[in-house]
């Protein structure tokens, strides 16, 4: 099969298996990415990501085209005419190039009767591209369900035109320098490194191109980690009155267990959770790589009869598993993927899991409460609830560790992260402290 045309191929089935069959695009790209060479599968990458971030304008332009809906069996010939609607209109592909190599490849995808209506659909594009009618509503407008721009709009009625226009940008790749081997700064002069620091994260670098971690000074000897800015402010904040005896649950991938034992040091006593055996592996190779030590068990933050020790812990950081609408830009399978019912199933268990280590935590202790949603059903609902119940939880609202104010927004109970600021992902902050006794 001729390059070029092997990655729309592998983009068709991709896309196929996130829009048709409800896989999630990591699954999809891991299957696809089999045998492809290495600039093809560059180009597989860039076109699934590019077709989901546009997902309803593509489905809304295709229509337009078609005389009839395809049939069921022809799913895949739908989705390889998205691939070539979004070379032509949003990429740098010649479109000659893009033409050729989506009607060659209906031919690989062994459905040679299929040219002729590929070719003649992606031509009649290019005829009328610059007369093509306006998106007919606000999911092809906007490339968001309707039912999270209503949420969007219902939680944020200044901002949501922000999130929606981050959420279907390119994240850029930001990197966590470890203390150790001193800031941002110091790392970014040292190697030349084209970036730009994050105010008010002394170790965040966004780099201006992303690049493999093969190629970052230091990163196979723990100088250097790849992850988001909003990330890195957690554990410095979890960490401001001292470390102690630290949980961090729903720990994986494990970004945050490194970041965490990297500003504890070397009495550092830390368990690192995670209900997805599988997941754990990430966190010992992360923390091998680092060359950090943690206690890392396959446990259900909401069972902890089954895994804790009781001894008490001085400190708890809870990542909560959530709808990951804050990251849309970085999984934009999640506008696909997620449903509106999601939200007060994910919302029940962000309260079992929170109720759950409450009792673990030592009095005077701190959690810090995060989730990676911009839904205030899963931020501030959980966290008012909560307080609600428990006497002994109040709200700490200083924020100890770098001068981070600028970079949230507060709200009542907590302080979120909006997707694009300073690039940055959506992050929500809740700091609970329980009563000494």
């Amino acid at each position: 099969m001729k390059s070029g045309v092997s990655a729309r191929v592998a983009a068709a089935n991709a896309l196929d298996a996130v829009v048709g069959d409800g896989k999630s695009l990591d699954w999809a790209l891991a299957q696809s990415d089999e045998g492809l060479a290495l600039n093809d599968r560059s180009m597989m990458r860039m076109l699934c990501y590019g077709c989901l971030r546009h997902h309803w304008q593509l489905r809304a332009q295709l229509a337009q085209l078609l005389d009839r809906p395809l049939k069921k069996r022809d799913r895949i010939i739908e989705s390889l005419l998205v691939v070539g609607l979004f070379q032509l209109s949003d990429t740098r592909v010649p479109d000659h190039a893009a033409v050729s190599t989506t009607v060659e490849a209906t031919r690989a995808l062994r459905r040679p009767k299929m040219a002729g209506l590929v070719n003649a659909v992606l031509r009649n594009f290019l005829r009328k591209k610059e007369t093509h009618k306006e998106p007919i509503n606000d999911e092809a407008r906007y490339n968001h369900p309707q039912w999270l721009l209503e949420r969007m709009r219902a939680d944020w009625p200044d901002d949501w035109q922000q999130i929606v226009a981050a959420n279907n940008a390119q994240a850029p790749m930001c990197l966590r320098v470890n203390p150790r081997f001193g800031t941002a700064e110091k790392y970014q002069q040292t190697h030349a490194i084209e970036g730009a620091l994050v105010a008010g994260l002394e170790q965040a670098l966004r780099l201006d191109v992303p690049q493999s971690v093969d190629d970052l000074p230091g990163f196979f000897e723990g100088q250097v980690s790849v992850q988001d800015g909003a990330a890195q402010i957690a554990a410095p904040w979890l960490l401001a009155d001292g470390s102690g005896r630290v949980l961090d649950a729903c720990a994986a991938p494990g970004g945050k267990t490194g970041q965490l034992l990297e500003l504890m040091g070397d009495e550092a006593n830390l368990t690192a959770i995670d209900s997805d055996e599988n997941r754990l592996t990430g966190i010992r190779e992360n923390l091998t790589r680092l060359g950090l030590h943690a206690t890392v068990l396959a446990a259900d933050a909401s069972n902890t009869e089954d895994w804790w020790d009781g001894e008490s812990f001085d400190q708890i950081l809870l990542d909560a598993p959530c709808s990951a609408t804050g990251v849309i830009r970085r999984h934009p399978d999640i506008k696909l993927l997620r449903r509106e019912t999601d939200i007060a199933t994910l919302a029940t268990l962000q309260e079992r899991i929170l109720n759950s280590l409450w009792p673990l935590l030592r009095p005077g202790g701190r959690l810090l409460y995060v989730t990676c949603s911009v839904l205030s059903e899963e931020n501030e609902a959980v966290i008012r609830r909560f307080l609600a119940r428990q006497g002994d939880a109040v709200e700490d609202r200083v924020l100890h560790a770098y001068n981070i104010r600028d970079l949230m927004v507060e709200k009542v109970l907590g302080f979120q992260v909006l997707p694009g600021t300073e690039g940055l992902d959506g992050f929500y902050f809740a700091c609970l402290k329980k009563a000494s006794e």
